[in-house]
């Protein structure tokens, strides 16, 4: 995982107000909006946001800079961590380190789970002062999928960090954003011979260039000319099941909405629609003929087009 002060470009010793003007810049060259398309535009504002979140909150900072990424994990408690380290103790716990996914086309943070982990250290004694057997603590990751692969499923191979095992893990297909997969045994070990805990993967789904999703619907602004919205068209629409041939009816009108019931995401036994909004496109072109064939156009409709329009 990179520096999260290298991420915004600034030093260790920079003010509040310097980490707020980098991230502003970063953010500004970085949107989306600016970069349509591109991928590594997209994943660098994500880097420069999550970096803003963490050391643009003094206590966020302070602990990142005490304890580095482990800081940021869920659950993770400062307290314990200290305590632990004044017993002596360091190993540092870590699976799934950055670049695992690599080869996958997938992303994926380190695992945290330390304060359970630590917790379970001193409450592994009994009243008779024996060590006694324990499970290990489950650990959380983050793995980044596609649009298409969430919806679809996949199956990815991820290796950790600590011995370099293999573990496949199955994205279920109409995975959302937020999902988690348990992959049992592969989390932290567990104590005096007992198992070992689980990995608990949260799924983030990237967004996609075209298609919206909202719970199992999705929506598609589609692109149609002039002459398909007044005379009417079959077109071919993509759906996650295949594509499908659409009626465009004639006098569509742009933002008229039509809906393929059963062509959105399917999850189980359960599948959404696909909501479809027509968008008339005009000619990009300064021609003369287009300009009469627009000014014709316009004289057939101004009399009428705002007719209604009241407050």
């Amino acid at each position: 995982m990179a520096d999260l002060y290298e991420v915004l470009g600034v030093s260790r010793g920079a003010t509040s107000e310097e980490v707020k003007k980098a991230y502003r810049k970063l953010a500004a060259k970085l949107h989306p909006d600016k970069n349509p398309g591109n991928r590594r535009a997209e994943e660098r504002f994500k880097e420069v946001n999550r970096a803003h979140q963490v050391l643009g909150d003094p206590k966020k900072r302070a602990l990142y800079d005490e304890f580095g990424e482990e800081a940021l994990r869920e659950g993770f408690d400062p307290e314990v961590v200290r305590a632990y380290r004044r017993g002596g103790g360091g190993r540092r716990v870590r699976f799934g380190a950055p670049g695992d996914f690599a080869e996958q086309g997938f992303s994926a943070d380190g695992l945290g789970g330390l304060g359970d982990l630590f917790g379970e250290l001193f409450r592994s004694r009994d009243r008779g002062g024996r060590r006694s057997v324990r499970r290990g603590a489950d650990v959380a990751s983050e793995v980044t999928v596609d649009f298409v692969s969430a919806i679809r499923g996949a199956e990815l191979k991820l290796t950790l960090q600590d011995g370099g095992e293999a573990v496949t893990v199955r994205v279920p297909p109409g995975a959302d954003d937020g999902d988690k997969v348990r992959v049992s045994g592969h989390g932290a070990p567990g104590l005096v011979g007992g198992p070992p805990g689980d990995l608990i993967i949260a799924i983030r789904v990237l967004p996609h260039k075209h298609f919206k999703r909202d719970g199992l619907d999705l929506t598609l602004d589609l692109p149609v000319t002039v002459g398909e919205a007044y005379r009417g068209a079959r077109v071919q629409v993509p759906t996650p099941s295949g594509n499908v041939t659409l009626t465009v009816p004639s006098r569509a009108q742009s933002g008229q909405i039509v809906r393929l019931k059963g062509r959105g995401v399917r999850r189980k036994d359960s599948v959404g629609d696909l909501y479809v909004r027509f968008l008339v496109m005009l000619p990009d072109s300064d021609r003369p003929e287009i300009a009469d064939a627009v000014e014709t156009l316009d004289q057939a409709t101004v009399d009428h087009v705002r007719d209604g329009i009241v407050f």
